[in-house]
């Protein structure tokens, strides 16, 4: 079979696949602007694609095959007999030199007489490809060994980058700049028996006969403390020459530098404890409110992770405040989104529409393996903790390490300083899934 006939083979086949995928596409069901699919649909619709894929990179191999055929076939110059028959082909141009006499005969050597005018040539030898025969173009099938860049002409694929993870826990609060290297401020424990507070308001009768009625009192505990803003940073090596040369890898480092730098502030915000040079986290605040999975176990039907999580955010309600955001490790994430009933539908739907929020129970979650497997996370992130920059993330370069100056290297530093300060615990719940219900 031609090379022409099995590429309109595979454009049929193409065709085809992209047919079903539309059909497929078309029996997605939409449930209040949220498009719902099954798993065989899903399963289906991305096994498409991944043949879909597959041939259209055989249809461009087997095009970019045919190119270089034709092109490894057309004469790189006139041929001989054309010369000849335009009386072209005389007896100096049937002389070929070796790329060693066009050296030793060419203007650029002759002007160092010898050595006397020291060894560096004022230009470079330029050869001249219809003296010495080098004109000439072949295709290989193989490189030799070695490195490739010795031989032929060099075609760089972009580095592949990984996919960084966009949402973070610092999404979740609102954050304020700041000049102070420490944060003072009051926490607020409220009215929740947690809290050690007592709302006492009701309504209050303006007078009884002669007695006036008496406003009743209401106990609010607030403790003096105290967020040391805190420095994270870390730093790599690069050659000087690199970052000139190469533009990507400098932008590669610098990103993957930052990167580093807020999975390590997802930390810090969650499990800081406090000590040395750590953040104090939420989840090693004092106050907060916890809940166990296991305390569903009473009911006539066993709590999911997913009635956990609502159970826990009304702990939260409770302390007058709403939450804004669950944090879960991805692995408790995907428990909860694969979780079906006894006819294996699924329990929370799975959106696929473009840009798609994940949520629970209308609150937004947070994918992070900064937290715990088998905890989780709910809170008023937006009003009950604040976060402080002090001096926002940033990337600085620098000669001036140890031999680095002479060595000709560089360091590349990431930064950034910050402050949290957990403002009222009890509006955090931490979910503990360790103790499943039975």
């Amino acid at each position: 079979m031609s090379d022409d006939s099995r590429v309109r083979e595979l454009q049929g086949a193409l065709r085809e696949k992209m047919a079903d995928n539309k059909t497929i596409a078309d029996s997605f069901r939409v449930d209040n602007g949220t498009v719902v699919v099954s798993a065989e649909q899903k399963s289906a619709f991305d096994k498409n694609m991944g043949d879909i894929r597959e041939i259209k990179s055989l249809i461009e191999g087997l095009e970019s095959m045919k190119g270089v055929q034709e092109w490894g076939s057309q004469q790189s110059s006139d041929s001989v007999a054309a010369a000849a028959a335009a009386g072209a082909f005389s007896a100096q141009t049937e002389r070929r030199m070796s790329v060693g006499d066009a050296f030793v005969n060419s203007a650029e050597f002759k002007s160092l007489q010898g050595g006397k005018n020291g060894a560096n040539m004022p230009s470079a030898f330029q050869m001249n490809a219809s003296l010495t025969g080098y004109n000439v173009k072949d295709v290989y099938s193989a490189l030799p060994s070695g490195t490739p860049g010795s031989f032929g002409t060099i075609q760089r694929d972009p580095i592949v980058t990984p996919p960084m993870r966009t949402k973070r826990v610092r999404d979740l609060f609102p954050v304020r700049t700041t000049s102070a290297a420490v944060i003072e401020y009051f926490q607020h424990l409220g009215f929740t028996s947690t809290g050690g507070g007592t709302n006492s308001a009701s309504s209050v009768a303006e007078r009884s006969g002669a007695n006036f009625g008496a406003k009743p009192q209401s106990s609010f505990v607030f403790v003096g403390q105290q967020a040391p803003v805190r420095t994270l940073a870390h730093w790599e090596a690069a050659h000087r020459n690199v970052l000139a040369d190469e533009p990507q890898l400098r932008s590669i480092i610098d990103n993957e530098l930052m990167y580093g730098l807020r999975l390590q502030e997802d930390d810090q915000i969650l499990n800081g404890d406090g000590t040395g040079e750590n953040l104090t986290g939420v989840l090693e605040t004092s106050g907060i409110q916890t809940y166990d999975w296991s305390d569903g176990v009473a009911l006539p039907v066993a709590d999911t992770m997913a009635d956990a999580i609502r159970r826990a955010a009304t702990l939260s309600f409770l302390a007058y405040y709403e939450p804004t955001g669950v944090v879960l490790n991805p692995l408790d994430w995907e428990k909860i989104e694969t979780t079906k009933d006894a006819n294996g539908q699924y329990l929370v739907a799975i959106s696929v529409a473009l840009g798609g929020e994940p949520r629970v129970w209308r609150i937004p979650v947070v994918e992070t393996p900064a937290i715990a497997q088998g905890t989780a996370l709910v809170g008023a992130f937006g009003t009950g903790a604040q976060l402080y920059d002090r001096e926002q993330a940033s990337i600085r370069i620098s000669e001036q390490h140890s031999d680095f100056f002479v060595r000709n290297a560089v360091v590349i530093l990431a930064e950034q300083r910050l402050a949290l300060a957990v403002k009222r615990p009890e509006s955090f719940v931490k979910v503990n899934f360790d103790s499943a219900p039975v």
